[in-house]
Order: C-alpha cells, then sequence, then structure tokens
C-alpha cells in the first residue's frame, strides 16, 4: 500500500514537472517571437526614419517642396530654394561675380528684342518656360533709346515702363536675376541722351532699391563717337544717381566699339566699386582676336559680363558659325563668365531664337526653334 502510494506520488511529480516543461516552453517561444516582432518593427522604424530623412535631406537639397505650385512654376531652380533668394545680392571680388556668401556665381539667360518690337514675351508665362525647361537664371530688358518707338525717340514710355515692371516682377517671383538696359546703339554716344538717362535710372533705382535681384545696364553699344573718355564722361554722371538710391547694385558698364574694346576699361577703369565691363560678340565675325584679347583682360583682373552675344554675323543675321560659337563656349566656361544670349523674338533673322512662322509664347517645341534656339537650348539644359 505504501509503495502504491509512492508511486502514485511520483507519477503525480513528474505530471506536473511535464506540465510546467510544456508552459514554459510556449512562453519562451512566445517570447523569441515578440523579441522578433520587435527587432523588425524596430528596423522598419529605422529604416522609415532613414527613407524619411532622405527624403527631406533630398527636399532641402532639390528645392522641392509639398505644394506642387511651389515647384515648376514657381521657378524652382536652386538646391534650397529661388536662385536670386539663395544667392541674394550679387557683388564683384576681382576679377569674379560672387553672391552673397562670396561664393562664384554664373548668370546665364536670354535677351529680348526690343521691348517696343516684341512686348508680347514679356511676362510670366514665357520667363517661366525658359527658366523651367532650359534653366536659365537671367533675363535682360532690352529697351532701345534711339531707333523707332525708342525710349528718347517718340516712344511711349510709360508702356516702356510698364513693360520693365512686367519684366521685373516676372523674373523676381520666378527667382531669376534681371538686366534693366539703357539700349544705345545708333545715337553712339551715351552722352546724347544723359539727362533722359540720369532720369530714368533715378526712377528704376528708387522703384526697385529694395530688389536685390534686379541689375542695371547703362549703355548698351557705345560705338562711333561714343569713345571711352565719353562712356567714363557719362558713367560718372549716371552711376551715382544709381548708388544714391542703392549703393550695393550691380551695375555693367558697356565699351566702346560696340562693347568690344573691354581693353580700354583694362588701362582706364572706373572709380566706383561692384561695376563689370561689357563685351559683347556674334561668332561668325567677332573670333579668336576678341577673344584673346577678353582673356587677357581676365587675366588681368578685369570684371567681364557678356551681355549680348549671337552665333552668326554682328548684323543680328547671316551664317551661324558654329565652330566659332563652340571655342566661345570654350572660353566662356572656363572662365565662369555670365552670358546672355540675343534674342528671345520669333523675327525673321538668325539671331531670333523662335522661328518666324512660330506666334506661340511658350512650351516651344525643337521644330519651333531656329538654329541658334537649338544650339543655346542644348547649352542651357546642359548646365
Amino acid at each position: 500500500m505504501r509503495n502504491r502510494l509512492l508511486v502514485l506520488i511520483i507519477a503525480a511529480m513528474l505530471l506536473i514537472g511535464l506540465l510546467c516543461a510544456s508552459g514554459c516552453g510556449k512562453d519562451n517561444k512566445s517570447n523569441e517571437s515578440n523579441q522578433s516582432v520587435i527587432v523588425q518593427q524596430n528596423q522598419e522604424d529605422n529604416q522609415s526614419e532613414d527613407n524619411n530623412t532622405g527624403e527631406a535631406g533630398k527636399d532641402d537639397n532639390s528645392g522641392e517642396s509639398d505644394d506642387e505650385d511651389n515647384s515648376g512654376n514657381e521657378g524652382d531652380a536652386s538646391e534650397d530654394g529661388l536662385f536670386s533668394e539663395v544667392h541674394g545680392a550679387l557683388h564683384v571680388d576681382g576679377a569674379n561675380l560672387v553672391d552673397k556668401n562670396g561664393e562664384k556665381v554664373q548668370l546665364y539667360g536670354i535677351s529680348t528684342h526690343g521691348l517696343a518690337w516684341f512686348p508680347q514675351y514679356v511676362n510670366y508665362d514665357t520667363f517661366a518656360f525658359f527658366n523651367n525647361e532650359w534653366g536659365i537664371n537671367c533675363m535682360r530688358l532690352a529697351m532701345y533709346t534711339e531707333e523707332y518707338g525708342g525710349y528718347c525717340s517718340g516712344g511711349d514710355r510709360e508702356s516702356l515702363k510698364k513693360l520693365i515692371n512686367d519684366g521685373v516682377e516676372a523674373a523676381t517671383k520666378l527667382g531669376m536675376y534681371v538686366i534693366i538696359d539703357w539700349h544705345i546703339l545708333s545715337e553712339q554716344d551715351p552722352m546724347n541722351h544723359k539727362d533722359e538717362a540720369k532720369s530714368f535710372f533715378a526712377e528704376m533705382s528708387e522703384k526697385y532699391k529694395d530688389y536685390t535681384n534686379v541689375i542695371y545696364e547703362i549703355c548698351n553699344e557705345p560705338n562711333g563717337g561714343g569713345t571711352w573718355d565719353r562712356v567714363t564722361a557719362y558713367a560718372n554722371e549716371v552711376i551715382p544717381i544709381i548708388r544714391a538710391n542703392n549703393p550695393d547694385a550691380l551695375i555693367l558698364v558697356g565699351t566702346p566699339c560696340w562693347s568690344q574694346e573691354i581693353d580700354k576699361a583694362l588701362a582706364e577703369p572706373l572709380g566706383f566699386d561692384n561695376i563689370m565691363y561689357v563685351l559683347h560678340f556674334y561668332a561668325s565675325t567677332h573670333g579668336e582676336w576678341l577673344r584673346d584679347r577678353m582673356q587677357q583682360c581676365i587675366d588681368n583682373g578685369l570684371p567681364i559680363f557678356i551681355s549680348e552675344f549671337g552665333l552668326c554675323e554682328a548684323s543680328g543675321d547671316g551664317a551661324i558659325n558654329k565652330t566659332e560659337s563652340d571655342e566661345w563656349k570654350k572660353i566662356i566656361e572656363k572662365n565662369n563668365l555670365s552670358f546672355i544670349c540675343w534674342n528671345l523674338s520669333n523675327k525673321s533673322e538668325t539671331s531670333s531664337l523662335i522661328k518666324s512662322s512660330c506666334n506661340k509664347l511658350s512650351d516651344f517645341t525643337d521644330d519651333e526653334l531656329g538654329e541658334e534656339g537649338k544650339y543655346m537650348k542644348d547649352w542651357f539644359t546642359s548646365k
């Protein structure tokens, strides 16, 4: 009886042990499973955080925003936001153009044709197309002074100033820099309309004194009697007027012989800060001799801005010379020069970006571009 009772006790103890072992095993497996889930969840959370950080970094670096309206139509042209807002007021450092942080910057874009002749292209949608699709960061507003409809030859001054304002506002909204160009040409000597220029730039510099993206070009292409002495006398009267309203504005000064004699500026530079000297070229007319002159001036510290050029002859028409154009492109990029091509119109000449058969104002296809338009599109988009 006692042996039987002992067997029953032992059997009961074995049964309890088995039940406990079975229960602990399930709990352990459950804990392993829970730990695996926790680790996996932590990994997923970390990956999610990494991905979120990556997307945030991408947004920060690309300037993209959750607001789709701010990308594309608003000229999202730099890594951290609008190009002109990122780089701010530009100034001259030796031969270089630098931004508000002292970093070298290169402006590149398109000049309008005469505002009085092709006003239809001065609008937000047209500028936005070239900003977004071609990547340009600067527009030049060419206001002729003497030619038909010019500011000083019977043109509608209020309409011309409104076009300038429309262009400045569109460029500013898109984050582009914008050049207000006093486009002297056939009058040769800028002193011929000095008083009108002083009044004009007093008004413009007062109106846009708080715009860090506005650049003033005070005489497009002095020629003939527009010698460097005359340009200097003119600049010495006009520049202080701009400086009185905007002490830090970037100012471009044309040089004699249709802005080719930059060596005259090197020999006798103006006595102002934040000045750049203008060089213009047309590749079928101006070749290695002008490039050599330009390089010598740069090497000697002269700040140069190419505010107008074309691939054709100096007339704005005639044959396009791609070989010479390629050489100009090389030297421009080598020296980080700012450059503005001529011109935004559908005029029937080879320097026009748009074919004369095209009346659109934006969304231009390659078939609607002239030969220069296609070349410049490739150049701009490659940057």
